[in-house]
């Protein structure tokens, strides 16, 4: 087994939470290193130095520092087969939790951005609120499509088996906690998403970033 020390940057709720159930999952020693974002600590020099887009999450594995939600969680997969986070390399498997997981970062994950700060697109209040409506409404048809996948197959995004893929989903359903029509109002997305949150390294996630049922808001 690959015992590498990492660290991961974080802040709790933020998009650190699926890498930080990875890191659980594969069982290597890590130290964990939150970011303030509320009192931008993300913004100072010191954190720029480890990465300059000025967000979390971030880990670092020796003098390698990874950043991205779904790269660091496909690295770790890598390093660490054994944990089961993924598919072989080559097989139909690994190619669908490449489609999710770019689905979930670069579709959801970014309609989420939208949703949660659009006045990082517009100073009119009214364009702003125009933005947080439409993106609401795109999160509806992206969680329907997601809901339809996992009761056509399931109970896992791959089928019957677990994955990293999972663990995302699992991230972004608890941002959806805010919308008129959560994730876990989908029959299916619940069922997948009640199985990853009992799992003992997600609660252990859980309890180390502080976050409380994530069914509720706090």
């Amino acid at each position: 087994m690959n015992t590498q020390m990492y660290k991961l940057f974080f802040f709790p709720g933020s998009a650190a939470m699926a890498p930080h159930a990875a890191l659980e999952e594969i069982g290597a020693p890590y130290e964990l290193i939150r970011v303030d974002l509320e009192r931008g600590e993300q913004r100072a020099p010191a954190f720029l130095e480890v990465n300059p887009k000025g967000r979390v999450p971030v880990l670092v594995a020796g003098a390698d520092v990874f950043t991205e939600a779904a790269a660091i969680i496909l690295h770790l997969a890598d390093r660490h087969p054994a944990a089961g986070l993924a598919p072989a390399p080559g097989t139909p498997g690994r190619g669908h939790l490449y489609e999710w997981l770019l689905y979930l970062s670069n579709t959801v994950q970014a309609t989420f951005l939208e949703y949660f700060y659009p006045e990082k697109q517009f100073d009119d209040a009214a364009r702003r609120a125009e933005l947080k409506a439409a993106a609401e409404r795109q999160l509806g048809f992206m969680f329907a499509h997601i809901d339809a996948h996992l009761g056509a197959g399931g109970p896992y995004l791959l089928g019957p088996t677990f994955s990293a893929a999972d663990l995302f989903l699992h991230m972004v359903a608890r941002w959806s906690r805010w919308l008129e029509k959560p994730a876990y109002r989908y029959a299916n997305i619940k069922r997948c998403t009640d199985l990853v949150k009992v799992r003992p390294a997600v609660m252990r996630m859980m309890a180390a970033q502080g976050i409380v049922e994530q069914e509720k808001a706090p």
